[in-house]
């Protein structure tokens, strides 16, 4: 655990905002190459495809340093998954962000989470039972976690504004949305939190929610249901909670309600039901008492590794068997191991390659698809 100076900082910034490059990969390449300047300037070699030209190009950084400039006016810290003040819960998750834009109190980081998820068409019943929860959490000691939408995300962030809030937005943490939300938004980057993975004055589109979705879980100790239709965002918040380890929790509503027909499924599966804040509390309680887990994942950005020597790997071939394995349906990477003639750390390296140029996409999960 380091503190980047403020070249290191605009060198990861670089890196993740390279077209193709996700978290994932941007892992992948700082284990490679051990420092993120030393990854840049190896991009050049990627994505050849045998010998072509190359197709990676690094994101303008004169452009990254104005956005670095206006961050610090809009009074935003943009934080990497090395150093301190990160998440610790967050930084556990498979393809934590390398950098997320932070607004408010990043103390409220070291204290349990819970998320506080629901409709956005939420009845009143939901929104009010939402900030009963919300207040009780809050006073036993949690922070609140959600997505700042309507309905029972904007009713659990409010009654927990005293107590500690943290919003995750899906576009940049200087742009307001949705504009109802003008106030509270102000509020939270004040008394709490605004968090997000993407750039300074970003406006969301549909495809950002889900994205947004894995880090509200992934702040938390548990995810709670106030009301979900069975199709919804609120399920995709729950799918990433169940692959991250977190607990899900699920309130019950009447089965003429579509909007609680997600919850009601989640209960049916195995979502512990809940009635009240106490139901929570007595299966987060040995949570607490448990230390998180040591981070994972990204290396101390001091830290150089020297790159791996697979020189004797014949790359190109390897490309072409992967071409041939790959296809739209996403593959884990033991099945492409066994179905691959080469050793893990070669075929490692040319499903980056594919990866980085476009060629191949990286799923969560350690899966792989044609791109």
């Amino acid at each position: 655990m380091r503190l980047l100076d403020e070249r290191e900082r605009l060198d990861w910034l670089q890196l993740i905002r390279t077209p193709n490059i996700g978290p994932i990969s941007f892992q992948q390449l700082i284990a490679k190459y051990g420092a993120a300047d030393a990854a840049l300037a190896a991009l050049p070699d990627f994505g050849r495809g045998g010998g072509g030209k190359a197709l990676l190009e690094a994101a303008d950084r004169g452009r990254l340093e104005q956005e670095l400039l206006h961050a610090e006016r809009c009074g935003a810290r943009l934080i990497a998954a090395c150093e301190p003040d990160y998440p610790a819960m967050l930084a556990e998750i498979p393809g934590a962000p390398p950098l997320i834009y932070v607004c408010g109190d990043t103390a409220l980081f070291e204290k349990p989470a819970v998320a506080i998820i629901g409709a956005r068409n939420a009845s009143g019943a939901g929104r009010k039972f939402a900030r009963v929860l919300a207040a009780e959490l809050g006073q036993a000691g949690f922070i609140i976690v959600s997505g700042l939408a309507r309905g029972i995300d904007g009713a659990a962030h409010q009654a927990s504004l005293e107590t500690g809030t943290i919003a995750v937005v899906a576009g940049g943490v200087d742009v307001i949305y949705p504009p109802e939300h003008k106030e509270l938004t102000e509020q939270i980057a004040k008394d709490g939190a605004v968090i997000s993975e993407c750039p300074m004055g970003y406006q969301p589109t549909a495809k950002d929610f889900p994205r947004r979705n894995r880090l509200i879980s992934g702040l938390s100790r548990g995810v709670v249901v106030v009301e979900a239709a069975a199709r919804s965002g609120t399920m995709i918040t729950v799918r990433y909670a169940l692959e991250q380890g977190r607990e899900v929790f699920a309130a019950p509503g009447s089965p003429l309600d579509p909007r609680s027909a997600g919850a009601n499924r989640l209960i049916r599966d195995g979502a512990t039901l809940i009635q009240s804040a106490n139901d929570i509390l007595e299966v987060l309680d040995t949570q607490i008492r448990r230390p998180v887990n040591e981070r994972g994942g990204f290396l101390d950005a001091g830290g150089a590794r020297p790159p791996a020597d697979h020189q004797d790997a014949d790359m190109t071939d390897l490309r072409m068997q992967l071409l041939e394995i790959l296809s739209f349906t996403p593959l884990h990477r033991d099945e492409i191991l066994r179905e691959v003639d080469g050793a893990a750390g070669p075929v490692a390296d040319a499903l980056l390659d594919l990866v980085l140029s476009g060629e191949a996409v990286e799923h969560e999960g350690g899966k792989f698809s044609l791109g």
